[in-house]
């Protein structure tokens, strides 16, 4: 790790430890979204961590993005989740979609934290299957009715603003689907349902309801029918996000682990030094260091813009598959304690299962990863 990102990354560590640690237990038990927490990280300067100065944004890379996912996961990965989610999804479409006039309208307020972003693609019906989506824009003069819902919808309740996606032709049809922003306020826009979670319970996720929503054509992001490849793009950088946001909760665990293992002591000494417990750590430790390489590599690609579609889906694969792996040893070595809610090793249990399922199951990464090598 280069001088810059090391200070960024002690920067976001010093205000997790501040900000975020005396109230993870809290949020969690009543699932609390705290928004006046995002407006400091806008303070910050991480909520447009990759998008240019001139739009009001920290103007940073994809490594500096990893390393302030990294460090604030590791104390609270819903935390970690939301912030990637208004990062990587809404602001960065509105920034590579968007045009000059969109870029300067709704930018500045995202990246400083001002307001905070939603991405509306998954449906009650359309997991996976997004293309199939129901949500329709009907064209009427030069306004947009929207109707349908969206649900598993980060920020939903919470959002000022929401990049969309919605069916501009017939289901099956190519090319049929269209993006556009939404802001709170608008007539029908409303939202629906919070979800009772597993894990991640402090990062607020519900459903986004659209009854004859009237929206301008200059709300629209690129041109009429390019809504899902823009979403298939988005997803690319997504998923070093989420690789991320896996990178810091395995982090998180393996520390906590290690501490616990050298300061617990059974037979007269401590069970790090015992082969069952110290051969676990070394398996945690060993993948960890492999998740950040493969991390490494997709951000050095998408920092040159290059194509990592591949590469994107391999980081996204691994460090979800290893942190799931990783939490799970980690509640063993804690034993007993590792169940309960007094020690840390439960909630990144219950907060890592969510990476192999968000933005792309495990199952999609290995049919992206299959095609790109098949092909």
């Amino acid at each position: 790790m280069n001088h810059d990102i090391k200070m960024i990354a002690d920067t976001a560590k010093d205000f997790a430890e501040k900000n975020i640690r005396p109230h993870i237990m809290d949020w969690d038990e009543s699932q609390t979204f705290p928004v006046e927490l995002f407006h400091k990280l806008g303070e910050m300067g991480f909520m447009g961590i990759v998008i240019p100065e001139k739009y009001g944004g920290s103007g940073l890379g994809y490594h500096e993005y990893v390393a302030i996912l990294d460090e604030i996961s590791q104390v609270d990965p819903s935390i970690g989740l939301s912030l990637a989610a208004h990062n990587s999804l809404c602001t960065n479409h509105i920034y590579e979609f968007g045009n000059e006039e969109q870029r300067k309208k709704w930018l500045p307020k995202l990246a400083s934290g001002q307001v905070i972003g939603a991405w509306g693609l998954t449906e009650h019906n359309t997991g996976s299957d997004s293309g199939g989506m129901s949500t329709t824009a009907v064209r009427e003069g030069n306004d947009w009715i929207i109707n349908g819902a969206k649900n598993f919808i980060t920020h939903a309740i919470s959002g000022d603003i929401a990049v969309v996606m919605t069916r501009t032709a017939e289901k099956g049809a190519k090319n049929n689907s269209t993006a556009f922003v939404l802001e709170k306020g608008m007539p029908g826009f409303t939202s629906g349902k919070k979800e009772n979670k597993l894990g991640m319970r402090a990062s607020e996720t519900a459903e986004l309801i659209f009854d004859q929503v009237r929206v301008p054509d200059s709300h629209r992001l690129g041109e009429v029918g390019e809504g899902f490849k823009q979403a298939m793009k988005i997803l690319d950088g997504g998923r070093i996000s989420i690789a991320a946001l896996s990178l810091g909760i395995a982090r998180g665990a393996y520390k906590a682990a290690l501490k616990y293992a050298q300061e617990r002591h059974q037979f007269g000494k401590s069970i790090s030094s015992f082969q069952a417990i110290n051969f676990m750590l070394a398996d945690m430790a060993t993948e960890i260091d492999a998740a950040e390489l493969l991390i490494q590599r997709a951000s050095t690609l998408k920092n040159a813009k290059e194509k990592m579609t591949k590469e994107g889906a391999m980081a996204k694969l691994y460090a979800s598959e290893a942190c799931v792996r990783i939490a799970n040893n980690a509640v063993q070595i804690f034993g007993g304690y590792g169940y309960t809610k007094d020690f840390p090793a439960e909630k990144y249990y219950r907060d890592s299962k969510l990476c192999t399922i968000g933005e792309g199951t495990s199952e999609i990464q290995r049919l992206v990863i299959g095609r790109a090598i098949t092909q």
